[in-house]
């Protein structure tokens, strides 16, 4: 299988960033370009979005992109002597093809490899500790798992090779109105299914013993999405290639690539929080009407507003992260929609680990162990546990023993008291904390996701989140929401939802 579709997927990256050189224009303009963008929220989906409609829509139109807090959003960096650290998304998988292209336009790199061992701890020691040595890892996991592991592998590789389809969808211009159909068409029945149960449900379906899911999988889960194997299957399988090996990251911190595209967007950054959005009519030269959208915004001079034709929100519209209420809407777009989000607290720990809170006899010299998984438990305080590495890897870095003072990644759903870091550590000179309200709390599997058209040029790009949260799903989001405000601007509904895509090409090629 590997041998068959790696050269496929190498062909989609080669052609997304030839695409990305020529520029991404659709189709022929068959009528005015929009004058006015509006672009709400900096992080990676918000960043790409201004991106790709830049792309589409050409150098003549004015980009806007509201931003209250710092770009780069969930992508963030702590500073610790002297050295930064992620504390947001930190992971990109190796087929993540929109952001390897977004690196290779940028002149960005990826961040120098470290070594790394794997543990799983199940609340008093650790019931698995990862090898040097492969064979050793694999005779382990036959031994007490039989082949599940390894059936895991080509269960997430099954998926992964139907996901890789929205790339070659997207470079040929096709969109999608809805979470749902941008799922069928990568999938089909098997995606929409996927998505409407539980991993737990889907890899007991497929055969897979419950102790693998409890004892491998939760441990997965807990450290990529802060839940369990009760989270819809199709976010389950995105956080299972998260596990896959190969994983990068951006030298000098993932935010940069937020900064980035906004630079070669040449969009205006307005730093402003978005107040409110209406509908608006004006008269235009010609005759008649036009509809615009008025967003106001306050920022550091005061309240304002301004108009204009496309407007795509791209912070999410839920409980707690944001304040936009929407005016004058038939029918009415609700300011949030249903669901919440999952908090995660991201502690970063300078100091020396208590190796025995782990249940660890060996001398601290002798662990070597950099990611630390826990299984779920009664009583348990943190998700994971991780010896963590600068942004920027410089020459001659080796990663320190458990004996020396390092830096450590906790992720814990609450806040962490003095006694428990002091459980955990054996002693500290810097704690720093960041609360995230990271990506959906998916304890239901996907009933019905918001909707990626609000208006009728009004665009959510939050939606995506609600079938995964990852940062290549918000880049696939805004490459997707940039071809579909295209696509409606100009009337151009062959290139929206189609159907059997992944049959009609394999023909045209």
């Amino acid at each position: 299988m590997i041998s068959r579709t790696l050269p496929a997927r190498t062909l989609l990256f080669l052609g997304l960033c030839l695409t990305g050189r020529r520029g991404l224009a659709s189709a022929p303009e068959l009528k005015e370009q929009p004058k006015r963008i509006a672009v709400i929220g900096a992080g990676i989906g918000g960043t790409a979005t201004t991106y790709f409609l830049r792309q589409e829509f050409g150098v003549g139109v004015k980009i806007d992109l509201f931003e209250s807090g710092t770009v780069g959003g969930r992508l963030a960096t702590e500073e610790i002597g002297g050295a930064e650290y992620e504390t947001g998304g930190s992971i990109i998988h190796p087929l993540n093809l929109h952001m390897k292209h977004f690196l290779d336009r940028l002149g960005l790199s990826q961040r120098r490899d470290v070594p790394s061992k794997m543990a799983i701890f199940d609340g008093e020691q650790l019931s698995f500790q990862e090898s040097d040595w492969f064979i050793v890892n694999f005779l382990r996991m036959l031994w007490r798992y039989g082949f599940n592991f390894l059936r895991m592998h080509m269960w997430v590789e099954g998926v992964l090779d139907k996901f890789m389809r929205i790339y070659q969808y997207q470079q040929f211009g096709y969109s999608f109105s809805s979470v749902e159909r941008l799922l069928h068409a990568m999938g089909g029945d098997s995606f929409l299914l996927l998505a409407n149960q539980t991993l737990e449900e889907a890899m007991l379906g497929a055969g897979f013993s419950q102790s693998f899911l409890n004892d491998i999988v939760a441990p997965v889960t807990r450290i990529n999405y802060g839940q369990s194997v009760r989270i819809n299957g199709f976010v389950g399988a995105v956080s299972l290639a998260g596990a896959d090996p190969g994983l990068w990251a951006v030298d000098g911190g993932n935010k940069k690539v937020c900064s980035g595209l906004l630079y070669h967007s040449k969009a205006e950054l307005i730093p402003a929080v978005v107040t409110a959005i209406s509908t608006k009519q004006r008269p235009i030269k010609t005759g008649g009407m036009a509809s615009l959208y008025e967003v106001n915004y306050a920022g550091e001079f005061g309240s304002a507003h301004a108009l204009y034709d496309i407007v795509v929100v791209a912070t999410p519209l839920h409980q707690g992260l944001s304040q936009i209420a929407f005016h004058g809407f038939t029918p009415p777009v609700p300011s949030h929609f249903p669901g919440h989000y999952h908090q995660t607290v991201t502690t970063l720990v300078h100091g020396l680990l208590n190796t025995s809170f782990l249940g660890v006899t060996d001398p601290p010299a002798q662990f070597w162990v950099s990611d630390v998984l826990t299984m779920e438990h009664k009583g348990s305080v943190i998700n994971s546990l991780s010896s963590i590495d600068p942004v920027h890897i410089p020459t001659g870095y080796s990663r320190p023993p458990a004996s020396a003072h390092k830096v450590w990644k906790v992720f814990s759903p609450q806040t962490l008291t003095k006694t428990q870091l002091s459980q955990m550590f054996l002693s500290w000179d810097t704690v720093l904390e960041r609360r995230w309200l990271a990506y959906p709390s998916y304890r239901q599997p996907l009933r019905r996701t918001p909707p990626f058209v609000l208006h009728e040029r009004l665009y959510y790009l939050g939606a995506v989140e609600w079938a995964a949260s990852a940062m290549e799903m918000s880049a696939i989001s805004a490459r997707n929401l940039a071809l579909l405000a295209h696509h409606r601007w100009h009337e151009l509904e062959g290139k929206i939802d189609q159907e059997d895509l992944h049959i009609r090409l394999r023909s045209e090629l």
